[in-house]
């Protein structure tokens, strides 16, 4: 398939990113979500930081807690036989998990879409229990003169999708988390289908379930309901281990295209689309057999968890899907491709 990577990938490096304090390090600039606005490129970046060390025997866990409306740091004992550090992203114990790191959002914004000037303070920050442990992978829908950023808020309680809003990537109003934890990768449909909004989201699995695709609407971005199951992994595919909406879906004459990402069961991350129907979302006319884009280059391969590609957003534009995704969980990178040669290779 002729994915047209830039050159100059990644686009955006931990470097390139002031910290929001002088005792953290700023160690992954990712999963952006992509919107136009005017004559700009806006991304909102997830913005992954940790504690600076001077310890190696410790690990530690930055924490925002809301009774002093501040971060705080926990520390583990890495020689500690209770505490489980296999996941270099995850500390397990059996008082509950925590994260090594906390993340923020951040506003780039390009006149080309390439080059980007940053904002050098966190834009949205963590700032209710339920964003304990960071806020993760933003998504953002235009609904008429609105932008909708839907988002996944950790803390020990769980992870559940929030929804803020803005106009202008300066002021934002939050409505506070509008699907119940364990949910991720809650994707809003940009327009009212038969005036009602649609949404994809993955439930976390249970005992009998798989780390599936549903859909849901609702009458007013709020409340969510008539939840539906639209599609699955695929054993003996490339998405065989947990698949996840990933882009805002856009209208084709086709239908509604949505790029997803998909992962093996060891955890290698690949974009994929589905085709769903205009007028009724939870039918699929179509599904990729193989992803479009797939870790090749030292940067998708190498990095704080490789062999990932995972995106939040998209542009499509000129026939054009143009891509803005992390690439092994540390830097973000474009990539454009014609939207015929996503549609003509599936099935």
């Amino acid at each position: 398939m002729l994915v047209e990577r830039y050159s100059g990938n990644p686009i955006i490096k931990p470097e390139d990113i002031k910290p929001s304090r002088k005792d953290f390090e700023v160690i992954c600039t990712f999963n952006a979500g992509v919107a136009r606005l005017d004559n700009e490129v806006i991304l909102l970046l997830r913005i992954a930081e940790r504690p600076l060390s001077y310890n190696p025997k410790v690990c530690l866990s930055p924490i925002y807690d809301s009774n002093v409306d501040s971060l705080i740091i926990k520390s583990f004992d890495n020689s500690n036989p209770e505490f489980d550090f296999s996941d270099k992203r995850v500390i397990k114990t059996s008082r509950g998990n925590y994260l090594t790191s906390i993340s923020h959002f951040r506003v780039a914004r390009s006149k080309d879409g390439i080059h980007f000037d940053i904002d050098e303070k966190p834009t949205i920050f963590p700032s209710n229990i339920y964003e304990a442990y960071g806020i993760e992978d933003p998504r953002i829908s235009l609904i008429e003169d609105i932008f909708y950023i839907s988002y996944a808020a950790i803390s020990s309680m769980g992870i559940v999708n929030c929804l803020i809003s803005t106009k202008d990537f300066y002021t934002f109003t939050r409505y506070g988390a509008i699907f119940h934890p364990d949910n991720k990768d809650v994707v809003i449909f940009p327009e009212k289908i038969h005036n009602k909004y649609y949404a994809l989201h993955r439930p976390s699995i249970s005992n009998f379930g798989k780390p599936d695709i549903w859909i849901a609407e609702s009458p007013d971005l709020i409340h969510w309901g008539n939840h539906r199951y639209l599609m699955g992994t695929r054993e003996g595919y490339w998405d065989n281990g947990r698949i996840g909406g990933s882009a805002i879906p856009f209208k084709t004459k086709e239908g509604w295209l949505e790029i997803y990402h998909g992962a093996t069961k060891e955890d290698r991350y690949c974009l994929g689309a589905v085709l769903l129907d205009a007028d009724e979302p939870w039918k699929i006319i179509a599904r990729s057999e193989e992803p479009f884009i797939e870790p090749q280059f030292d940067y998708e391969v190498n990095g704080f968890f490789g062999n990932v590609i995972f995106c939040c957003g998209v542009l499509y534009e000129d026939s054009k899907v143009k891509i803005y995704y992390g690439a092994a969980d540390t830097t973000l990178a474009f990539a454009e491709v014609h939207v015929e040669e996503i549609l003509k290779r599936m099935r």
